[in-house]
């Protein structure tokens, strides 16, 4: 598969859909994966989770309650200095939302996942991953006690099992969350448009490490400001 010619940033045309212009859900497949599965768990809210997914297999996260950001990071195996790239995958695609038929690019050009399923219709690459620091200069001082979704990143590493540390935690996806762009070119944080049992669903391209933060932000409309369980599930 050709891979994207690198761009300047500043030539690269983007695509902004106006903020109520949404991709409208495809066909579901079924929410019950084959017999060959090779996890299935619920993530409580404001909880993490890590697993490994071969190449070939379908993983596919599920906003049980509606309205839950998922923040997520991907990482080649065995090689895991190959990680997501956002810039890349902007390139790839020429728009800043992603959907069925997006593919994420790592930041050695290679595609990592291919969105093949997707009953949201629109998941964000823009807002990065809340922080204690964010959480104080955004909203107020005493915030910066409050949990978030750097430190869920920090905590699914601590083991060193992957050699990853706090550098490896860049600019994430978060899927299911709504953060439209403004005309002056800021982003906004928004009442998600998701809904209860709506999903996405991706083929590994490549061996992937995934970390999930399930979003403790109740300081935005990001989660509804309830933050809710997330399942997670892959097959081969």
């Amino acid at each position: 598969m050709p891979q994207p010619t690198p761009q300047t940033p500043a030539h690269i045309p983007i695509h902004i859909p106006h903020p109520l212009t949404i991709a409208m859900p495809t066909t579901a497949s079924s929410l019950q994966p084959p017999a060959s599965s090779l996890f299935d768990a619920t993530i409580p809210a404001g909880d993490g989770f890590r697993a490994e997914i071969p190449a070939g297999a379908r993983f596919r996260i599920t906003d049980l309650e509606g309205n839950q950001a998922v923040d997520t990071l991907f990482f080649c195996l065995p090689d895991t200095r190959e990680r997501y790239d956002a810039t890349a995958t902007l390139q790839a695609q020429r728009r800043v939302y992603l959907t069925t038929g997006s593919r994420l690019i790592s930041s050695r050009g290679r595609t990592m996942l291919t969105i093949t399923d997707d009953t949201c219709g629109r998941h964000d690459t823009l807002g990065g991953a809340c922080a204690c620091e964010t959480n104080q200069v955004r909203y107020s001082l005493d915030k910066r006690h409050m949990h978030a979704c750097r430190e869920t990143f920090l905590l699914q590493i601590s083991d060193g099992r992957y050699g990853l540390g706090k550098r490896d935690c860049a600019h994430n996806l978060n899927f299911f969350m709504n953060v439209p762009v403004t005309p002056e070119g800021g982003l906004t944080f928004a009442d998600g448009i998701s809904a209860p049992g709506r999903f996405v669903e991706m083929r590994a391209e490549t061996d992937v490490l995934v970390l999930i933060s399930n979003c403790p932000q109740l300081n935005n409309p990001c989660n509804g400001w309830n933050p809710t369980p997330v399942r997670v599930q892959a097959w081969s």
